[in-house]
């Protein structure tokens, strides 16, 4: 049986579920059957001038899942996807891998292919200092060479005068489908991050079911909202409630308009269908890929 370590399994996992539903239509649905999709605005591209000292923290959307931050001259990169990857792109990439002068960190959440890309995270291991995950996402970067570091969930960490502390995630999707992967996964082997930098909180949750940790914690400067209906992620639903926990919070839109698959609820997220269901929704923040978003604490009323 073949081990999807390295998780080509999303296009997998596509095939299964299009496959399923295509068998059921006609042939004269099948002609008709291409669904619209969102998309993300138009790229701004961005390069060595993002990375300069700096005295506020931005934040640009990599496209995906990935977010590259630049915070008072500390730079580090979330779950960053820039090449190689397995189904079709609508996006332009913001920045090249070669174009990458150095990152003092590369977060990765989890072992998909969309999260933690191998042949990214190979172009960006000379110019990067470190890497952290959970503990079996290191095991694999390890075997790969990489400089990189495991933690619990719960543990934390410091990139210079940020502090990082891994959120809980439910993930472990790999064992609902028998012959996927040879390992049973565990929950712990997915995680998100909350962020301390000197301009405020970043929530990263990464990619989990709604957990009931995630409408508890303290409110966050910013969330990279994921908020995909899939069954093994928040779902529009528990994403919605995320938003309305935190009602004051910008909501920084991700996993959305960057991969050409309409069928495939992971990725086809539409930012309209948020607008009339979250509370304060002008801090819906739909960013192109690359443009900078600058964090800012909230305010208390």
């Amino acid at each position: 049986m073949k081990n999807f370590t390295h998780f080509s399994i999303l296009s997998t996992l596509l095939f299964l579920i299009v496959s399923g539903s295509l068998i059921a239509q006609s042939d004269e649905d099948k002609t008709t059957a291409k669904k619209q999709q969102a998309k993300a605005p138009k790229t701004q591209p961005f390069g060595a001038e993002a990375f300069k000292p700096s005295d506020k923290t931005t934040l640009r959307w990599l496209g995906m899942g990935g977010f590259f931050v630049n915070s008072q001259g500390t730079t580090f990169m979330i779950d960053p996807l820039l090449k190689g990857f397995d189904m079709p792109i609508m996006i332009d990439f913001p920045i090249k891998t070669e174009e990458v002068p150095g990152l003092d960190a590369i977060l990765v959440t989890h072992a998909d292919n969309d999260h933690y890309s191998v042949p990214t995270t190979k172009d960006l291991s000379g110019v990067t200092k470190v890497f952290h995950s959970t503990v079996y996402v290191d095991s694999l970067m390890t075997n790969e060479g990489f400089t990189s570091q495991g933690h619990d969930i719960g543990g934390t960490f410091d990139v210079g005068p940020i502090h990082v502390t891994l959120t809980a995630a439910d993930h472990a999707y790999q064992n609902a489908y028998p012959g996927m992967s040879e390992r049973i996964f565990k929950d712990e082997d997915a995680c998100g991050f909350w962020i301390e930098t000197p301009d405020g909180n970043i929530w990263a949750p990464g990619d989990s079911r709604l957990m009931q940790e995630h409408l508890e914690y303290e409110a966050p400067d910013a969330i990279l909202f994921d908020f995909s209906d899939s069954e093994w992620h928040f779902t529009l639903e528990g994403a919605i409630k995320i938003a309305n926990a935190y009602p004051n919070t910008p909501l920084l839109l991700n996993h959305w308009g960057s991969v050409d698959a309409p069928d495939f609820p992971p990725f086809n997220a539409d930012p309209k269908d948020l607008y009339d269901k979250v509370v304060n929704p002008e801090r819906i923040v739909v960013l192109a890929p690359g443009e900078p978003y600058e964090l800012k604490r909230l305010e208390i009323k």
